[in-house]
């Protein structure tokens, strides 16, 4: 087996047991700029895929052992399937119709024109990743379900694509909500999407664990390291080897730690308490939180160099609030899944039942309307879900339905519960911004204010 390297992202596998026609069609692509590797077998190919991803397989249809069509065949079955190009001495319109049905790319006969082979080479990868983009909005923009998490507002197709777009780049991933957002499940979908999906996704959660107890949770420790270490024990790094670890609550990691971090990611190297020896690992690291980085960079709890190693890729999770669109779709999947575990046989929400979800403002998130719907259901004695079967602080909001605008009641005993004027003012100012996403400037066109005049009543 020969190998080739050269800068270019894009890698092609030959397959070809005529030793002198690998060799040249190797250099040739070699020459182009891509990275060219050739085998003398359908088994050896197979072999060299498990650990090497070719965005094109060249193949010879007649190979020693199986052909160059079950080569094929295991190929076109692979989750992301590189183009195909099938060369051969012996062709017949047969054998092309069936290779093209079979899933290949080209069809090319021998002996091959080399300016021409090339020209075929180039269009089949420009095909396959014009594909894999159509693919990808496929999955954006006609799918409401990615990786368990069900959205078709702009900002939640915008995250799904910023996942797919950074998944497959191998590096720290620092990933921002709120509360009750879905960070682990936006962290399980980069690790679906990367190349070691196949790996072990573990999730640690950073607070969960007693400050003298973190690192040997994390780098592991040998026996008799401490009192009570009776034997050796792996960490969560050794347990994530060859796959994704999660971080969550990344904020809450003692400042101790948070070096150690920052050079397992320099390095890829930890040392078991009570070891002598460091260990290699391979592990992507994924971080997440809901506090401000920055912010607590600057009060120095985090440190700043480990912040920016990783906030190289940065994904950030709309709060429910702003994707108002998608609360109709996110509580019937919970309805559903919640009438199911109960037995219940509910067919949805009334519409003001309904309305009431859109209109309130969800500070914990999908978490909170998960929690919601189930106590609903719980709750429910018809076969809708009406207003009554919601939580009490959801119902509480006296409103008005023809504005859609909140007029949340002062504390009982002022005013009679009725809000006064400056409150008015000041929600619906609030309403106005959160509908227009923040933008001031269509705020004060809608409020007939002048900008300067919204800027003052916002101080």
């Amino acid at each position: 087996m020969t190998e080739t390297r050269n800068a270019s992202g894009q890698k092609i596998l030959i397959v070809e047991d005529d030793e002198g026609l690998a060799g040249l069609l190797a250099d040739e692509i070699t020459d182009a700029g891509y990275k060219a590797r050739s085998v003398d077998s359908a088994e050896n190919a197979m072999d060299v895929l498990q650990d090497w991803e070719p965005d094109l397989v060249v193949s010879d249809l007649r190979l020693p052992g199986a052909s160059g069509l079950d080569l094929l065949e295991k190929v076109v079955a692979m989750h992301v399937p590189p183009a195909f190009i099938v060369i051969t001495a012996f062709g017949t319109i047969s054998q092309a119709v069936q290779a093209l049905k079979s899933g290949a790319d080209d069809f090319l006969t021998k002996p091959l024109d080399l300016e021409h082979f090339m020209h075929r080479v180039e269009r089949s990868l420009e095909t396959r990743q014009l594909r894999q983009e159509v693919e990808r909005f496929r999955q954006i923009f006609e799918f409401e379900h990615f990786h368990g998490m069900y959205g078709q507002s702009r900002s939640m197709r915008i995250l799904f694509d910023q996942i797919l777009q950074m998944a497959p780049a191998g590096g720290p991933v620092l990933i921002v909500g709120e509360s009750g957002t879905g960070k682990e499940l936006v962290a399980r979908a980069v690790h679906a999407e990367s190349d070691r999906r196949d790996g072990p996704f573990v999730a640690v959660n950073c607070a969960g664990i007693p400050e003298h107890l973190m690192e040997s949770e994390f780098f592991g420790h040998t026996a008799g390291a401490f009192t009570g270490a009776s034997k050796s024990r792996q960490g969560l790094f050794q347990e994530a080897h060859g796959g994704t670890l999660l971080l969550d609550e990344i904020a809450e990691m003692p400042l101790a730690l948070q070096a150690k971090l920052l050079r397992i990611l320099q390095d890829g190297k930890i040392r078991p308490i009570g070891g002598n020896l460091e260990k290699q690992v391979d592990v992507r690291i994924l971080a997440a939180t809901n506090q401000d980085l920055e912010e607590e960079v600057s009060k120095g709890v985090f440190r700043q160099d480990l912040f920016y190693r990783l906030e190289t890729f940065t994904l950030s999770i709309p709060p429910l609030r702003h994707r108002a669109e998608d609360i109709e779709l996110l509580a019937g999947r919970l309805l559903k899944r919640f009438a199911t575990q109960m037995g219940r046989q509910i067919q949805g929400f009334t519409d003001d039942a309904l309305w009431l979800l859109q209109q309130y403002f969800f500070p914990g998130n999908v978490r909170e309307l998960q929690n919601a719907v189930e106590r609903a259901v719980t709750f429910c004695r018809g076969s809708r879900i009406r207003p009554g079967d919601l939580p009490a602080r959801i119902r509480t909001c006296v409103k008005s339905r023809d504005s859609g605008f909140d007029f949340t009641p002062a504390p009982q005993g002022i005013n009679g519960g009725l809000p006064t004027l400056a409150e008015v003012e000041k929600q619906y100012i609030n309403h106005v911004l959160e509908k227009v996403d923040g933008n001031k400037k269509k705020a004060a066109d809608i409020l007939g204010v002048a900008r300067r005049t919204l800027y003052r009543r916002l101080e």
